[in-house]
């Protein structure tokens, strides 16, 4: 044995020498100092703080909320709205990811003065012009993020945020920091777009003439082509002014919104207004309202999904994600069965009962015409856009389903036919779906998809929510449009009132609290599926323990009868408007404080 062993390691040594064999091997990882040499490795530090983006309209918290739930019983929103969120078990955690992405940033922006990307001294410039831009953007991006997730009361009923890191950390840094106050995060955020806003333009997009060079760069002589290298549509999908006021919009929303607003001012309101307010100036104000922004992701836009150039966005979409060429996945995921699906998201019939008549009215009020015996006849059009009930007819032109989803249906489509299969409150997702997808049990036929991560129409609800605070349904502050005629442009999209006006909303057009409750609920609608329910309760401070309802179809001797049923109660406390910070951090990190409760 020990002849064997000697021979093979003279072997070794003869192939490899004596350094090789006991020196461990350079890693394939370049330090920072090559950052500067070679600008490949510079741009791969913001390439890495781009791909932690957290938010996707796909995650469906909403299952966490009143508006759906899911038949998969391993899903971890599914156990966290039924009494299992806890500071170790976090589902809808954002410290690591964010903070991670904060560091790239701000090793990044540390570095920026140091990179060379061209030789033209005006030209490289610009390049560091745009990045160091980007990079503010996206730091205010990803504070928003944590800030929505983390922030919340102390003990002592101080309104925290999260540490503010702005600087690159290593092994000397001190990480033993508190958090800041709220209000000085969403000062940072401020503070990043506003250096944003100055370095980036609203879009990257290529002009044709040296008389389109903006101003700033026109005096120091730089030619079209020059600025189309650095600011041209090359770029496009990347952090722009537009899209970083976006996030300054969103976040000043948040400020002002009942978890985070204890004051009686509506300055944060009119803020808000504002912000959101500048965008939507920048689209035409209400004519900017995409006609059919409603339904982007359908087959009706099939044509228009393929052949988006790359970098282009359909008039709904303010900023998106890439355009996949041709995927199945949602669809396997979300489809009844009888369409080959696994049927995951059901939508309750709390969100079906939000949705209001086509006249316009809430089902509960008796001018509405509702009738519980036929109950989604004569409804507001979104409701079969969004959620498949029984008796839908879904598929492509050339392959119709009519979905069965009663306790009598002779398919998996019925209700709680099959586990992890079959919807468990009589409906199903719609949304999202392209249904010109083809599943079957041995082919997949997929199609493009094209996902926002910020929609029009999101800006048009939040204007309409902070303009209504701020100055009442009809005020309109410097803009020209008011809460009113957003939501009148909405709903008119949405097909409501279109017969004889619309008669609800002329009737409260001059109640602020009525205003309200209808704009809430335009945002549940236009929004539903898209990952904002569960944000909106919190931030409204609302009720998050309304339990999960469906409805029981079935036939019996020719009759039919519809039955409310409790599908799955919520298990939260109200501490848990306000989510926590890690306890993981809590254990390392003396200096920080827990939100209340948690």
């Amino acid at each position: 044995m020990k002849k064997i062993i000697t021979i093979l390691f003279a072997a070794v040594l003869t192939l490899t020498s004596c350094g090789d064999l006991f020196t461990p091997q350079l890693e394939n990882n370049p330090s920072l100092d090559l950052t500067e040499e070679n600008p490949v490795y510079a741009l791969a530090l913001l390439a890495n703080a781009y791909t932690r983006s957290p938010y996707s309209a796909q995650s469906f918290n909403d299952v966490a909320t009143d508006d759906a739930v899911i038949n998969q019983t391993d899903n971890s929103y599914l156990k966290m709205a039924t009494g299992s969120w806890s500071s170790s078990n976090n589902a809808v955690e954002q410290w690591s990811t964010c903070k991670a992405a904060i560091q790239y940033i701000n090793i990044f922006l540390s570095k920026i003065d140091d990179y060379t990307f061209s030789d033209t001294e005006i030209v490289n410039e610009m390049f560091r012009a745009r990045m160091e831009g980007e990079a503010y953007g996206l730091r205010a991006m990803y504070m928003f993020y944590l800030l929505q997730a983390h922030a919340g009361y102390a003990d002592n009923g101080q309104l925290l945020g999260v540490p503010i890191v702005n600087e690159p950390e290593d092994k000397d840094s001190e990480f033993n920091i508190p958090r800041n106050t709220f209000q000085e995060c969403i000062d940072q955020i401020y503070s990043d777009v506003d250096k944003a806003i100055e370095l980036l333009p609203w879009d990257f997009q290529d002009i044709s003439s040296d008389d389109e060079v903006p101003s700033n760069y026109a005096a120091q002589g730089v030619a079209y082509d020059q600025y189309n290298r650095c600011f041209g549509s090359d770029f496009k999908l990347r952090m722009t002014g537009r899209i970083a006021r976006a996030f300054r919009a969103k976040a000043a929303l948040l400020a002002a919104s009942p978890a985070f607003n204890s004051s009686s001012s509506t300055d944060l309101w009119a803020d808000a207004a504002d912000y959101n307010g500048e965008i939507l100036d920048n689209i035409g104000g209400i004519d900017g309202l995409c006609p059919d922004g409603n339904d982007w992701y359908s087959a009706n836009h099939a044509t228009e999904i393929e052949n988006l150039e790359p970098g282009e966005s359909s008039a709904e979409m303010l900023w998106r994600e890439s355009k996949d060429t041709g995927s199945y996945g949602l669809e396997q995921n979300n489809f009844p069965s009888s369409m080959y699906g696994s049927g995951q998201i059901n939508p309750t019939q709390n969100l079906v009962d939000a949705f209001p008549m086509a006249n316009g009215y809430p089902i509960t009020d008796e001018k509405s015409g509702y009738n519980a015996s036929e109950p989604y006849v004569d409804r507001d059009p979104r409701l079969s856009l969004y959620i498949c009930y029984n008796g839908t007819v879904m598929g492509a032109t050339s392959t119709k389903y009519t979905i069965d989803t009663s306790t009598n249906s002779a398919t998996y489509d019925g209700i709680n036919k099959e586990d992890g299969t079959s919807t468990r409150t009589g409906y199903y997702m719609r949304k999202h779906l392209r249904e010109d997808v083809l599943l079957t049990s041995t082919t997949q036929n997929g199609q493009p998809h094209c996902t926002p991560r910020i929609r029009y129409t999101e800006i048009f609800l939040n204007y309409a929510e902070a303009a209504n605070e701020a100055w009442g349904p009809l005020g309109t502050g410097s803009h020209g449009y008011s809460a009113y005629t957003v939501i009148k442009a909405i709903r008119q999209r949405a097909g409501i009132g279109t017969e004889k006006g619309d008669a609800y909303l002329e009737s409260i057009k001059n109640d602020q609290d009525k205003m309200r409750e209808l704009i809430r609920n335009e945002r549940r609608i236009e929004l539903c599926f898209e990952g904002f329910r569960f944000w909106d309760l919190r931030r409204w401070n609302l009720d998050l323990t309304e339990p999960a309802k469906g409805m029981s179809i079935s036939t019996v001797g020719g009759a039919t009868t519809y039955t409310v049923i409790n599908v799955e109660n919520r298990n939260y406390s109200d501490y848990q408007h306000y989510g926590p910070i890690p306890r993981s951090e809590l254990l390392k990190y003396s200096a920080l404080v827990q939100n209340k409760g948690w």
